[in-house]
């Protein structure tokens, strides 16, 4: 049995919002064990002994069928979150700044988000990491920023979700 963690792209933003309880619920229903959500933002820690691709698309499926949305989920086994965390290349915690983790499951566009570092402003740091991009931001300008005007476009849904890293750490330490 492995222990992953999924994060659900677009929940309890958008107007896609749904109760932790319930998702539990839908994943529980699915086949999945041991789940557990964290923050009402869509992270969910589960068990199975599906490989990753299927935990994804029987995620997706399950939450699709559960809410009728269109669900997308990025999953991973839970010490690949673990050694993406570890990997962080700037301070964890700057004053007045956010420390993000954008996952990425499309090679293509991980490479299209890593190249928007020649583009970077002074107060925005990105660096490419093993299916990750990791930024840090000035607080107050996260979505006027480089990657945070990217992230937004509709093409980017279905493989890539952002979490702040503190959030990844409350993850893991559950």
């Amino acid at each position: 049995m492995t222990r992953y963690v999924a994060f659900l792209r677009g929940v309890n933003v958008g107007g896609v919002n749904l109760k932790m309880a319930d998702v539990t619920r839908a994943l529980t229903d699915a086949g999945f064990t041991d789940v557990e959500t964290v923050l009402a933002s869509g992270n969910v820690l589960l068990s199975s002994q599906a490989k990753v691709v299927t935990v994804r698309t029987k995620a997706e499926k399950a939450l699709r069928d559960a809410f009728g949305y269109d669900a997308w989920v990025l999953a991973y086994d839970r010490g690949a979150v673990a050694a993406i965390s570890e990997a962080f290349p700037f301070t964890r915690d700057v004053a007045d700044h956010h420390s993000y983790v954008t996952f990425v499951t499309d090679a293509d566009v991980l490479d299209e988000l890593a190249a928007l570092a020649d583009d970077a402003g002074p107060d925005e740091l990105i660096e490419r990491g093993e299916g990750v991009v990791y930024w840090q931001v000035p607080k107050s300008g996260t979505l006027d920023t480089t990657i945070g005007k990217t992230m937004g476009k509709k093409r980017y849904k279905s493989s890539t979700t952002t979490r702040n890293l503190r959030t990844i750490e409350k993850v893991l330490a559950k």
